[in-house]
């Protein structure tokens, strides 16, 4: 295949995503099913904004074109891919990109999210049989020439040890944050109720740590997250919240809530499935400075960041962990 047809067949699949036939409306349910993480509305809200935001005809032509990718691909190499399953189709972009790159992907899926990578990828065989040349999925990834991998801190060091000798990317845990003014309108606050709370908070682009000014006033914020108030049903987030409240309790652990969420003061990023850390600041320059250079943050929201409610909406050049992956791809010895 060259650039043009890879690029065709991104773009109908984006076009069957988004057109919700039969067969894609079972895959997303058995995914649902297999991962009750992965609820039928945040699926539903993963896809299309893949389908939206990396599959559209006028944003893969801009973005390959960007790149200078060469229009048909004399020597692919082989590439293999370790997906992580914290959100549904969350290793789709690496995916894209080296399919667009014209190499070949060996793909070892996450057992919490395999049904929907492997169902687009057999749609766009059904179209076209040289993706099956393109795109393979194996249980061991052996005999590539360069690897990508998505996983956590330990699961990092054991990727670190096995594909040291080969070109690699390795992405470890990932948070990101938000910095309040005090000012905001409601209409933000809703907005930053979504980059806190979708897919339960799971991914590296959930905001799990707010920096607010000394006296904010929390009640309209709260009122705010009340949109997601339904997780009190969702009985693994339940569990979660119950957990954490249990904490809160035997340790005689200051705490806010709304039901929902719990609001601690805390200095990590990184904070548990339920539960949102804050800390105050007097000096929002030097927050600033410090979130930007620390390494564990993904994304940083408010004023002179990203939009609110727009962490969870990455674009095709939003690349995990600032490191451009179709660089490293276009840079494989052949």
């Amino acid at each position: 295949m060259n650039l043009q047809q890879r690029i065709d067949l991104l773009i109908r699949l984006g076009q069957y995503i988004l057109n919700n036939d039969a067969e894609w409306l079972e895959a997303k349910e058995r995914a649902s099913r297999q991962n009750n993480w992965f609820t039928s509305s945040f699926v539903e809200q993963a896809s299309e904004n893949i389908a939206t935001n990396y599959l559209n005809e006028e944003k893969l032509q801009s973005f390959t074109a960007s790149y200078e990718v060469p229009g048909v691909s004399t020597s692919p190499v082989d590439v293999g891919l370790v997906m992580a399953g914290n959100i549904p189709l969350v290793g789709f972009h690496d995916l894209a990109c080296i399919f667009l790159c014209g190499h070949q992907s060996m793909i070892k899926v996450s057992s919490k999210d395999e049904m929907l990578v492997k169902h687009l990828v057999e749609k766009m065989g059904e179209w076209n049989p040289e993706v099956y040349q393109a795109i393979s999925f194996a249980a061991i990834l052996k005999g590539c020439h360069a690897y990508i991998a998505t996983g956590s801190n330990n699961s990092a060091r054991y990727f670190e040890y096995y594909f040291s000798k080969y070109p690699h990317i390795i992405r470890r845990n990932k948070t990101s944050v938000a910095i309040l003014t005090g000012s905001e309108p409601a209409t933000a606050l809703e907005a930053l109720a979504d980059d806190v709370h979708l897919y339960f908070g799971l991914g590296c682009r959930s905001v799990t740590k707010i920096f607010v000014p000394t006296n904010y006033d929390f009640v309209p914020l709260l009122s705010a997250f009340k949109k997601f108030g339904y997780f009190g049903d969702h009985h693994k987030y339940k569990n979660n919240y119950d957990y954490q409240l249990a904490i809160h309790l035997i340790n005689h652990k200051y705490y806010m809530t709304n039901g929902s969420v719990l609001l601690s003061e805390n200095p990590s990023f990184f904070s548990p499935i339920s539960q949102l850390n804050y800390e105050y600041y007097t000096d929002r320059a030097f927050v600033e400075n410090m979130v930007e250079m620390d390494v564990n943050i993904q994304c940083v929201m408010g004023i002179g960041h990203l939009p609110f409610g727009t962490s969870q909406s990455p674009a095709l050049n939003d690349f995990a962990d600032g490191v451009d992956t179709m660089k490293f791809l276009l840079s494989l010895p052949r």
